[in-house]
């Protein structure tokens, strides 16, 4: 073995620069799958993420007939004693907060014009509303009792050159199925760095909404959060109940989990199409090795050298090389990586009408490898490269000794 690595070394010795832009051809295609796989990951994370802290909680209690699609307003479909179940519910250990929310489906009128928007109702005082309240960029928090403050998104504001202290009047669907409308003054401008979710959700507090809608004190969830997500399933457990419906956050965000699943699987066979024709280089560059050292490969037969020995022989040269654009690519591919995953990529307001719907995308992307992601590319790598090596170290070695003395080919 010795002796045919350093016969393979060699090899690779005697045409550096072929051999330098081989292993870079193949590393350039290791480095792109290791930030298209950070850039992937990163984004699936990102939409769980946001999904969670914006739309979902990380638990929901509501009633059993309760449409979240249509935020219904029907009585039947709401929770009754909202604050008083929710009180009950933060009294758990795993529980870091809980709050009702209540959802409506509205217009806003601001000029000659009108956007369709989703009322939310919530508590201001509650932890569950961190999120809009650290991301507060103009005017004052809401009030509990605040009977015509809202709160809008910032894209919203600059789509509609809207600004704190404008008054907006918005049509509200309630209960019975009629339509209250109410002028509103906009306390404040918040920014969840969602574009998407900023322009379409305004905010109010839970008291003022229940009353434009008519929902008589209740709420369309209760909004739970916890310490660890992974307790979900147990606290569930512990509130199921026949009146009301538990839902964890694995349940509301099973349609982002089921793409990311098929984003995995996708990105696989992409993976192997890269690799594929990366490899193609290194195949290239060994057919042309084997022909170049017919007389050495004559020679290696005619003293002795079995036909496997000088297989082996050129699938070790390939593997060396494979190495190299390993090395190279991880090289590459981790600074890449890094400063994806410590920069990202700004994307602003275009992620408001970029992903899938019901997905929520932040504006700004960032990179996230897994030890798992890299380990795989890795080893795809090697055995991509080492599989089209065959063709190139069967050729060499099937040659006959006699025509490779006269520098015949086989």
């Amino acid at each position: 073995m010795k002796e045919l690595l350093k016969i393979a070394y060699r090899g690779l010795g005697r045409n550096r620069r072929r051999t330098l832009l081989s292993a870079l051809a193949l590393g350039l295609g290791v480095a792109l799958l290791l930030l298209m796989a950070a850039f992937v990951e990163g984004e699936m994370r990102d939409s769980l993420e946001q999904g969670i802290r914006l739309e979902s909680g990380h638990l929901q209690v509501r009633a059993r007939d309760y449409d979240a699609s249509k935020a219904s307003l029907a009585w039947e479909d709401l929770v009754e004693t909202p604050d008083i179940i929710a009180a009950q519910i933060a009294t758990l250990a795993p529980v870091r907060a809980a709050a009702p929310r209540l959802y409506a489906s509205g217009i806003l009128l601001s000029g000659d014009e009108s956007l369709g928007v989703r009322v939310v109702g919530l508590d201001p005082t509650s932890a569950t509303s961190d999120i809009y309240r650290e991301g507060l960029r103009g005017g004052d928090w809401l009030a509990a009792d605040d009977r015509e403050g809202v709160l809008i998104g910032e894209t919203l504001a600059a789509r509609r050159n809207l600004e704190v202290g404008n008054r907006i009047t918005l049509l509200v669907n309630t209960s019975n199925g009629d339509v209250d409308e109410q002028r509103f003054v906009i306390r404040g401008i918040y920014n969840t760095n969602t574009p998407g979710y900023d322009q379409n959700n305004i905010l109010m507090p839970l008291s003022k909404a229940q009353a434009i809608s008519q929902a008589g004190g209740r709420a369309s969830i209760i909004w739970v959060a916890l310490d660890d997500m992974f307790q979900a399933e147990a606290v569930a457990a512990a509130l199921s109940s026949e009146q009301y419906e538990v839902k964890t956050w694995e349940q509301m965000n099973e349609f982002l989990l089921s793409i990311e699943s098929y984003a995995g699987a996708m990105m696989a066979v992409f993976y192997l199409i890269v690799l594929g024709i990366t490899a193609t280089v290194v195949v290239n560059a060994m057919v042309m090795a084997v022909f170049e050292r017919t007389r050495e490969i004559g020679v290696l037969a005619a003293i002795g050298m079995k036909s496997r020995r000088i297989m082996a022989l050129f699938l070790i040269e390939s593997f060396l090389l494979a190495v190299i654009g390993v090395v190279m690519g991880l090289v590459l591919g981790g600074v890449g990586v890094y400063y994806a995953s410590t920069q990202g990529v700004y994307l602003g307001s275009l992620t408001t009408d970029m992903g899938v719907t019901g997905l929520l995308m932040s504006d700004r992307i960032y990179g996230y490898l897994t030890p798992q992601d890299a380990t795989m590319l890795v080893i795809a790598a090697f055995a991509v490269t080492l599989l089209a090596s065959l063709y190139p170290a069967m050729l060499a070695a099937h040659m006959e000794p006699v025509q490779a003395l006269h520098g015949g080919e086989a």
